[in-house]
């Protein structure tokens, strides 16, 4: 279950018996920190929390007095992990100065609602957030704005900001920055399209799969001809489960941003499956099995469609730059949950638009760009 998931439970939990809680936003990082803008954290009077702001050794702190510093209303506080402030208090060591908001379910319910509404529906959103001045905590919304009967020009601002926002950017990929409007400081929030699974096959191999992308929050949907094998036991984690027949395939509607895994083992239901497939923008379409398995299912498809000789090879051609053939990265391992995780590790790099390469490769290249530069 995702940070989000967990927040989101306790939150509905809390709001059920009506009861008080603060909810900290990682709003700015100066340096080093283990969450980035946006992580968030939500904590109950009696306790009880959800989320994370740091490794785990801010945690303790913000919940020991995040309803003292509350008490008055929001507020920006500024938690360091540098050596030169003094004692490193918290343990992190990681360098940083971490900026959280903190907030109280007055301002912060609102919002909640939409990350709920969000996430439930696959949704983009973007949120802009005062962070100072006697406006702290007032936020607008992009699509679903709801500052109710506020009808100021500054919430009117912090709509059209998060319109701007929420146009400008593309939805598979979400991020935080600080910006300033009339005067104040202004927190812009996207939140990514909530990604959608869907594994074409109930065989062994795709229980780990499920599995994988469940725990990362996605939304999956599991299909196959095969009744005995696609059912709820199988697959609890799944959010739908499908047995399919001729001609349903397209019935299912993935949305743009979603992803699917061609892994039946049946080269006649995988045909049938890529000829749907293939009318969609797909943000990514894999497809299990060996390379030239892919080749003749394609082939098979130009066949079908009657393409002049002259074009198959071409058409064939065009159609395998938009697959993932075969799927997955190659990080070792051949059992089903080594294939699940290279299969989840392709699929986050396609749609997150990251090199995929080691952390530690990454930053020479940056160290040897700074000295060129310098």
């Amino acid at each position: 279950m995702t940070d989000l998931e967990q927040i989101l439970e306790l939150w509905k939990a809390l709001r059920t018996s009506g009861a008080e809680y603060v909810l900290a936003t990682v709003v700015k990082v100066e340096g080093s920190g283990y969450r980035k803008p946006g992580a968030r954290m939500l904590i109950a009077a009696d306790g009880r929390r959800a989320g994370t702001i740091s490794g785990g050794c801010l945690e303790g702190e913000v919940v020991r007095k995040a309803f003292w510093r509350t008490e008055n209303g929001p507020v920006v506080q500024r938690y360091s992990t540098n050596p030169e402030d003094g004692e490193v208090p918290y343990g992190m060591g990681c360098g940083g100065v971490i900026h959280l908001l903190l907030e109280r379910s007055k301002t912060a319910h609102a919002m909640l609602e939409q990350l709920s509404a969000s996430f439930a529906n696959r949704l983009p959103l973007t949120i802009t957030t005062i962070l100072d001045g006697e406006w702290i905590g007032l936020r607008g919304f992009w699509p679903a704005d709801t500052h109710g009967e506020d009808s100021t020009t500054i919430a009117k601002t912090l709509s059209d900001l998060a319109h701007t926002a929420f146009s400008e950017e593309p939805s598979l990929v979400g991020n935080t920055h600080l910006r300033s409007e009339e005067g104040l400081a202004v927190c812009v929030e996207r939140i990514a399209t909530r990604p959608g699974l869907f594994v074409f096959g109930a065989g062994d191999d795709a229980i780990p799969l499920v599995r994988l992308a469940r725990q990362l929050g996605w939304y999956v949907v599991v299909a196959d001809g095969r009744s005995h094998l696609v059912t709820r036991t199988r697959f609890p984690e799944a959010h739908e489960v499908h047995v399919l027949t001729a001609g349903q395939y397209l019935s299912l509607r993935p949305l743009p941003t979603d992803v699917a895994a061609v892994m039946t083992h049946s080269i006649e239901q995988d045909t049938r499956i890529l000829r749907e497939l293939l009318s969609y923008n797909l943000a990514y379409i894999g497809v299990l099995g060996p390379l030239h398995r892919t080749y003749d299912m394609l082939h098979s498809l130009a066949r079908d469609a009657q393409l002049p000789r002259s074009r198959v090879s071409s058409q064939v051609e065009q159609w395998m730059e938009t697959l993932h053939a075969p799927m997955g990265l190659d990080l070792g391992g051949s059992n089903p949950v080594d294939i699940a995780f290279s299969v989840i590790a392709e699929i986050r790099q396609t749609i997150y638009q990251t090199s995929g390469l080691p952390l530690r490769e990454l930053r020479a290249r940056t160290r040897e760009i700074q000295k060129i530069t310098a």
